[in-house]
């Protein structure tokens, strides 16, 4: 069959079933990134976040002959999958500590070295504060805010209901709010 990347989650599902190795490629370029993306700021580390990438795409990839297209988009499981599985490895973790989340985002080179830093510091607080929130409230403002998903697709991910997400996000504001006020000065730019 011929590779087209316009094909539906549910048709390259179906072309993989049949052995179209090209679907799986297609399926893995379309939402490797993003699932890895999730998993990375859930857990802080990229290397577990590859592994529960790699699990993610496993479980998609065994449910192909069975997938229902009519019951949910395939976006919305994989999310799903991939939340679960970060949050059994962030319970897993909690005898220990682990240091926070500190993704180094991009340089931006229209910015100058001093504003690049202040930029650096502001991102690492935010993902910081982001990581002390609870594990719910952490994947819903991700999901939110950083995967820029809709509170019904963060409800189906998180198997509850839209008042729930935006109680989580309410919440999750709220203490992000708080934690982030101990830094007002180390966030407003220098004048």
């Amino acid at each position: 069959m011929p590779e087209d990347a316009h094909d539906t989650d549910a048709a390259l599902l179906a072309r993989f079933s049949q052995g179209d190795q090209s679907a799986a490629r297609l399926l893995a370029a379309r939402h490797a990134p993003r699932a890895l993306s999730v998993a990375t700021r859930m857990l802080g580390d990229p290397a577990e976040a590859q592994d529960i990438t790699q699990e993610a795409m496993i479980r998609m990839f065994r449910i192909a002959p069975d997938w229902q297209a009519d019951r949910a988009k395939l976006s919305t499981w994989l999310y799903r999958v991939v939340s679960n599985l970060c949050i059994d490895r962030l319970r897993a973790r909690r005898g220990g500590t682990d240091p926070l989340d500190e993704v180094n985002e991009p340089a931006d080179t229209a910015l100058t070295a001093p504003q690049q830093m202040e930029a650096d510091d502001r991102v690492r607080l935010l993902h910081n504060a982001i990581g002390q929130l609870p594990e719910r409230q952490r994947l819903a403002i991700t999901l939110r805010h950083i995967e820029e998903l809709s509170n019904p697709d963060i409800a189906t991910i998180l198997g509850t209901s839209v008042d729930a997400v935006e109680s989580l996000l309410s919440r999750g504001r709220r203490t992000l709010t708080t934690l982030l006020a101990r830094h007002r000065e180390d966030l407003e730019p220098v004048t």
